[in-house]
């Protein structure tokens, strides 16, 4: 069957590569109307307390997003004319700022003014405003472009999960190419320091590149994709897939240097090289495939995408690549040059002569890396996306806080039917010293006056034939120890008055929320993410002990990573930390599966030591190039990204992969050269085993002849 494929890809060459272009132009067009989605709350269950009440919000009075604006040296006058053309903008459903009363009661007899010091202090002047649409819609973008207009850039501040969300969207793509186009120009580099001809690092770009398309422009099947994954799925396919066509070009040349002709070398070496790369891809799809199965549904999203990445790079290696070898043989030749990395035999007897001290170093690690990686301080909701330091979101939000201090806020949803119900909810709300005010119909209203005063454009901002919107602000963030206790008495308050169908809706509960299903994933996940990688590595070396030697580095390494954070005194994204982990497991056990089957290759001929340290030589280039082209990519989004946490991201995969290369040259040919007699006793049993299993059938066939 192999042979027959490999017979065919080599002598269909042409359809082939037709094949291919048809395609790669295909998902360039689709490409462009993939849609990309920036609310965390969208991937929450069904089952999430806070998609139920976003669910009846959304129906009730829409799904709204939130901005906070200040403007400087603006008089009172002119804040109240500010607010008013601010409410009229398209897109705008409630202003809450100086004059707020005025708006609502459309005479000044029913104005109930005492928020007005809440919202102008010192010459400034400050606006909550909720938008109809949600905070990544183009109605909403469209409102703040008009907002910007009336207030202008250089005397507002802009600040709230709206204005995030428009900026995150205008700098992402401007981000993914910067990033892109260094990681193209540095992997070159690499590349070429690691191959014996100038056009090998140009071929292999290629046909990532051809890749990268298929899989990014195939995203239209799902509609629309996180933007964690918009961000970080190209070019973690890049740095993760660049081994399988480096693995096929380098068996293709020595097939041809042993005076193969270039047709059956290719053949040849698609044969010998289709099982590893195959067994390479399943332990990165294991990984990525395992995210999938996240509660939180963004892990399915960049599950599913980075999987479909691998399968696509996976065939176009093997497919496609022949074809392109084949055409530029002669180019490859005339363009060879010496290899520029001398020969690493002293690498290996390095590691070899250290490899005590390593084992004792990595014994004493990894159990307090292991508790310490739980201790990280971590952030879970849009805290975790926005906008770093020395942004103008981030900087804005701070000049914000300085002046009228933080303000975090929450919608509650109560039945209709009890105005008074309603009025002492409020007054209670208000009481609450983390709360700076509670905005409701009943609250503010003037008793005695009843709301069929007032015109339908103004009730139904806080009520609907079904439900009352009561608008609070609290005075925290929107992530803390802090705000998740204020968060829950706030509920249990409102619970009090309205035990049924009363929601409560903010970026706080929707973090609570998220905090626990992602908690509960990582224990799942992280357990799977090991068991379904130790199942293929097991099926590989017919071995119990084999799949646990092999993975110990790459643990280490992900427990040291995720460690360095609380050593450093630095946050931590809990999203990213699920995934990084899952990541760096399924992508670098590479380097531990090709250190094994090269020690054991040697080991057949060779005593343990010499076999470690020629294991140690032969695999250094391989790993060196794979990991530092991993390392480099994810230090770009680290130093690219304005977002913190595709930027937190960024710098977890390219230390993890550092951390995987140094512990899979050093700490695992001690452990391979320590546990030798085992392994070889059990591999000799498999052998044993395989040999009784081929031979009974042909002893019972020997047998039904006989009768």
């Amino acid at each position: 069957m192999l042979k027959k494929m490999a017979h065919f890809i080599v002598q269909r060459g042409r359809i082939i590569e037709k094949f291919f272009i048809a395609m790669t132009i295909l998902c360039a067009v689709c490409y462009p109307f993939v849609g990309v989605n920036y609310d965390l709350s969208k991937y929450l269950p069904d089952f999430a307390p806070t998609k139920q009440a976003l669910d009846v919000m959304e129906q009730e009075f829409g799904y709204p997003g939130m901005a906070r604006i200040m403007v400087k040296d603006v008089t009172l006058p002119e804040a109240r004319t500010i607010r008013q053309r601010i409410s009229r903008v398209d897109g705008v459903d409630l202003v809450v700022g100086p004059d707020l009363a005025a708006n609502v009661y459309s005479t000044d007899a029913f104005i109930k003014n005492s928020l007005t010091d809440r919202f102008y202090k010192d010459g400034n002047a400050v606006y909550q405003i909720i938008f109809e649409d949600g905070d990544s819609d183009a109605s909403t973008h469209k409102a703040i472009n008009e907002i910007y207009g009336i207030v202008g850039k250089d005397r507002g501040c802009f600040a709230g999960s709206a204005v995030s969300s428009k900026e995150r969207q205008e700098s992402i793509t401007r981000e993914i190419a910067m990033a892109i186009g260094m990681a193209v120009v540095i992997i070159w580099l690499i590349l070429t320091l690691t191959t014996t001809s100038w056009f090998e690092p140009f071929l292999f770009i290629l046909v990532m590149a051809v890749a990268i398309v298929l899989n990014m422009g195939s995203n239209i099947m799902f509609g629309r994709i996180s933007f964690f994954t918009f961000s970080t799925a190209a070019i973690l396919q890049l740095a993760v897939s660049m081994d399988y066509s480096i693995f096929l070009l380098h068996t293709y040349t020595a097939i041809k240097q042993s005076g193969v002709d270039s047709r059956p070398a290719m053949e040849a070496a698609i044969e010998k090289s289709c099982s590893s790369i195959l067994a390479s891809g399943a332990t990165t799809i294991v990984g990525f495939l395992v995210i999938a199965l996240m509660k939180f549904t963004i892990g399915r999203d960049v599950g599913f995408v980075l999987t479909k990445g691998i399968v696509c790079s996976l065939v176009t290696v093997l497919f496609l690549m022949p074809t392109l070898i084949l055409r530029f043989d002669k180019k490859i030749e005339k363009t060879a040059h010496r290899s520029f990395l001398p020969p690493l035999d002293g690498l290996g007897k390095l590691m070899y002569r250290i490899r005590i001290p390593v084992l004792a170093a990595a014994a004493f690690c990894a159990v307090p890396c292991y508790f310490g990686q739980s201790m990280n301080y971590f952030y879970y909701g849009d805290d975790a996306l926005g906008s770093g330091p020395g942004t103008r979101v981030y900087e804005d939000s701070r000049a914000i806080e300085d002046v009228f201090g933080k303000s975090n806020v929450i919608i509650a949803m109560v039945p209709n039917g009890n105005v008074i119900k309603e009025r002492r909810l409020t007054e209670e709300l208000e009481d609450q010293e983390f709360i700076d005010y509670a905005l409701s119909m009943a609250g503010t209203l003037p008793q005695g006056i009843p709301e069929s005063f007032l015109p339908e454009s103004v009730t139904k901002q806080l009520r609907t034939g079904s439900y009352a919107r009561i608008l609070i602000s609290m005075e925290n963030r929107e992530e803390s120890s802090y705000s998740f206790q204020c968060s829950e008495k706030l509920t249990e308050i409102v619970k009090k008055y309205y035990p049924e169908d009363s929601y409560v809706i903010g970026m706080t509960p929707t973090t609570m929320d998220i905090r626990d299903i992602l908690t509960d994933d990582y224990n799942r996940v992280s357990i799977i993410s090991l068991a379904g990688v130790a199942l293929v590595v097991m099926l590989t070396f017919h071995s119990v002990m084999v799949p646990v030697l092999v993975i110990i580095p790459i643990e280490v390494a992900i427990y040291l990573n995720m460690t360095i954070p609380y050593i450093i005194g630095d946050s931590m994204v809990y999203i990213g930390y699920i995934i990084v982990s899952c990541l760096q497991l399924g992508a670098t056990i590479d380097y531990s599966i090709l250190m094994t089957n090269n020690y054991m290759e040697f080991r057949e001929t060779m005593g343990s030591r010499d076999a470690a340290v020629t294991a140690i030589a032969k695999s250094a280039i391989s790993i060196l190039t794979s990991g530092g082209i991993l390392t480099v990519v994810g230090y770009l989004l680290y130093f690219t990204s304005s977002i913190q946490a595709i930027s937190q991201v960024g710098r977890l995969v390219g230390r993890g992969a550092l951390l995987s290369m140094i512990l899979v040259l050093s700490l695992l040919p001690a452990l391979l050269a320590a546990f030798d007699k085992p392994i070889r006793r059990q591999q000799q049993r498999a052998v044993e085993r395989r040999a009784r299993r081929m031979a009974r059938p042909g002893k019972q066939t020997c047998r039904e002849v006989q009768e």
